[in-house]
């Protein structure tokens, strides 16, 4: 097999992915997950296989692409180059005006036309949940709305999913550096957040009652069947659609629509939008769209 490995005096190093190899993944990772990965983007993907490279203690660029292509060897190894490739970044209470729509408006509204979070659960989807924070933030916001029902508590519950295992694994923990955190208020940290006994480690955990309202699975938008029974009165997909093409967001947000309940909502990121989708959804304000009811 060819070595891709270049030597220098008491050095040596890998040199980046070559075209031929860069078009292979990038075709490879359109077709598994729906990632647009442009030219501009090889640098960035290069780096990244470069340090799991430094882990497998692999040299060849050619060697690892070779093998992650290949459906009979890759095994688990795919799902770590799928990690690579994802990008997650994320934070609590990020987009804040989200979050006051859905406790001003959108609960409210579910509650009294549909008894969401009363007669029956009421169900929210972090649909590209990263490492948690956002389903997190979304468990905050229920418990402080349920305090306003007369029973002073709601039936909720969330589903947070993503692509890469990785993330999803910190997320299931619910530690996080205190700095992290900086974004949730001082009275909801106080009522919500657990701090480590070592100090030194500048650690928090979020609190039970948030941990047991969450279901943490992996999820590829991809898949035909989602493997979701229940109906959903929450969407939240934010900074993910951004890195598909036009054809693969429309079919993904109906896809999501075939998952939520008559008079739902959709909220994406700032920076995406729907416009020219073929899609039921109406908006009703910026970045966030209903399913009529």
């Amino acid at each position: 097999m060819a070595d891709n490995t270049q030597k220098g005096p008491g050095k040596v190093w890998t040199p980046g992915l070559k075209d031929n190899e860069f078009r292979r993944l990038s075709e490879f990772i359109y077709k598994q997950v729906g990632i647009l990965m442009p030219p501009s983007k090889k640098t960035m993907l290069s780096a990244r296989l470069q340090k799991r490279l430094s882990i497998l203690k692999q040299s060849s660029f050619t060697e690892y692409v070779d093998w992650v292509l290949d459906p009979k060897h890759a095994g688990e190894e795919l799902i770590h180059f799928i990690d690579i490739v994802t990008t997650n970044k994320t934070d609590f209470f990020r987009e804040p005006a989200h979050f006051e729509y859905m406790s001003k408006t959108a609960l409210p509204a579910l509650v009294e036309r549909f008894g969401a979070g009363v007669s029956r659960p009421l169900k929210i989807w972090s649909a590209a949940c990263s490492s948690g924070e956002e389903p997190y933030t979304l468990a905050i916001v229920l418990h402080e709305f349920g305090e306003t029902l007369p029973a002073r508590k709601i039936n909720a519950n969330v589903l947070a999913t993503d692509i890469s295992s990785r993330v999803l694994q910190r997320a299931k923990k619910a530690v996080y550096e205190s700095t992290k955190t900086d974004p949730i208020a001082i009275n909801l940290k106080k009522k919500y957040l657990l701090r480590s006994k070592d100090r030194s480690k500048k650690l928090v955990r979020m609190g039970p009652e948030l941990r047991n309202m969450i279901k943490f699975r992996r999820l590829n938008f991809m898949d035909n069947d989602y493997g979701i029974g229940d109906k959903m009165d929450i969407v939240f997909c934010r900074n993910a659609i951004i890195y598909f093409d036009r054809p693969t967001t429309e079919a993904i947000v109906n896809k999501f629509c075939r998952h939520m309940t008559p008079g739902g909502y959709l909220f994406i990121g700032h920076s995406e939008t729907l416009n020219d989708l073929k899609t039921p959804l109406e908006p009703v304000a910026p970045t966030i769209y209903q399913l009529p009811g």
